[in-house]
């Protein structure tokens, strides 16, 4: 007999409906990131956005709900180019989105004026910015998930003088946010350790040559150099010193603790090089080497600095709206800082400024052309 083809339309509209209830049962949240995905910087601003991605992704294969509704994450990345100015501009691209959670910016300089631009949209802004400066406005939605430029500074101080014996350091900084702020507290804690600060050179984020001021410092017979920049700066800052016979050690913040600081420096960037960055060291935690097998699986490369505190505080985020039961950016907010959470790297836990409570600092140096790992404080 052949099949009643009458009711075919009305099945075929049955199984439309379902469909369309199943959709409109599902909401749709945005969650941006911004950081430098052109220009020099822009290894890490990928590896950023990876972190989030991969996070995401997880979140959606689990089919999580809130308020009685499936949730599903969108990811909206935009370019800030490292810039204060372009910053602002894709924070208002992403709020007029409708994007009410942030993970970014990568630079002070940028979260700084950035983040009044998510507060009065009413989003919650979870930065890497470094400078005391970003959480000191008193926006409640605004949380730094690493270490701040006092604990990386007073870190790498504290090693210079204890563990290295070095004795007089000369700094150079690149004038930006971040630079000024790292060196600043270096210096500080430098000074209080007994070390003699030599002197006090700039520099640009851009510049590429650094012969003069490193011939200063040289003629002041300096131990080592504490630079507050950026990897794209330190590597051939590295090479120059060598050039110049400059045997000083390179030092320097978070910013410098990654492969790309070897890849450009090349054999300049060795044991010479030493760097602070906030978070334990990732491969000793007990899901750290799961998470780099998976992050290496799905990128196709290790994950670089900061990819996996991405990763955790996305995954906090998610934690929190799930607790709250709502997605509601303040309410969020308030949740997390009434909870903690144990990530791949580490536990989250904030202050009423949006500062982590406690933050691990790993101080590395360079061999075979990746960070390894010297002491954790």
């Amino acid at each position: 007999m052949a099949p009643n083809r009458k009711h075919i339309p009305f099945a075929a509209a049955a199984l439309l409906l379902v469909s369309q209830a199943a959709l409109a049962q599902e909401q749709l949240v945005k969650i941006g990131v911004t950081g430098p995905l052109s220009g020099a910087n822009a290894f890490a601003g990928k590896d950023n956005e990876n972190g989030v991605r991969l996070a995401l992704e997880e979140l959606n294969a689990k089919k999580i709900s809130i308020g009685g509704k499936a949730i599903k994450f969108e990811l909206k990345s935009e370019d800030d180019q490292g810039d204060p100015k372009a910053g602002v501009v894709v924070a208002q691209k992403l709020v007029d989105a409708g994007v009410r959670f942030v993970l970014g910016p990568y630079n002070s300089g940028v979260a700084i004026p950035a983040s009044r631009v998510y507060d009065d949209a009413g989003a919650l802004m979870s930065t890497v910015g470094t400078n005391p400066k970003v959480t000191q406005s008193g926006y409640k939605g605004v949380f730094r998930i690493v270490a701040s430029d006092t604990q990386l500074g007073a870190s790498m101080a504290g090693y210079a003088a204890k563990q290295l014996k070095l004795k007089t350091i000369g700094v150079i900084d690149d004038r930006t946010a971040f630079g000024q702020g790292i060196a600043m507290e270096f210096v500080k804690q430098a000074k209080a350790s007994g070390i003699v600060v030599a002197g006090h050179e700039f520099t640009t984020d851009k510049a590429t040559d650094f012969a003069a001021i490193l011939t200063k410092l040289k003629s002041k017979n300096v131990d080592a150099i504490f630079f507050g920049g950026y990897a794209p700066q330190g590597a051939p800052m590295a090479r120059q010193m060598r050039a110049l016979g400059l045997k000083a050690k390179l030092l320097g913040g978070d910013t410098l603790c990654s492969p790309e600081m070897a890849k450009l420096g090349g054999d300049a960037v060795g044991e010479n090089v030493l760097c602070a960055q906030g978070g334990a060291i990732l491969e000793k935690q007990a899901d750290g080497p799961a998470f780099q097998a998976r992050y290496k699986a799905r990128f196709k490369q290790a994950p670089d600095v900061y990819a996996a505190s991405f990763y955790d505080q996305t995954m906090f985020i998610a934690q929190a709206m799930k607790s709250a039961n709502s997605l509601d950016p303040s309410v969020v907010a308030t949740a997390m800082r009434a909870s903690s959470y144990k990530g791949v790297v580490g536990n989250y836990a904030y202050d009423d400024k949006g500062n982590m409570k406690q933050s691990a600092v790993t101080v590395y140096t360079f061999k075979n052309g990746v960070p390894s790992a010297l002491a954790t404080y």
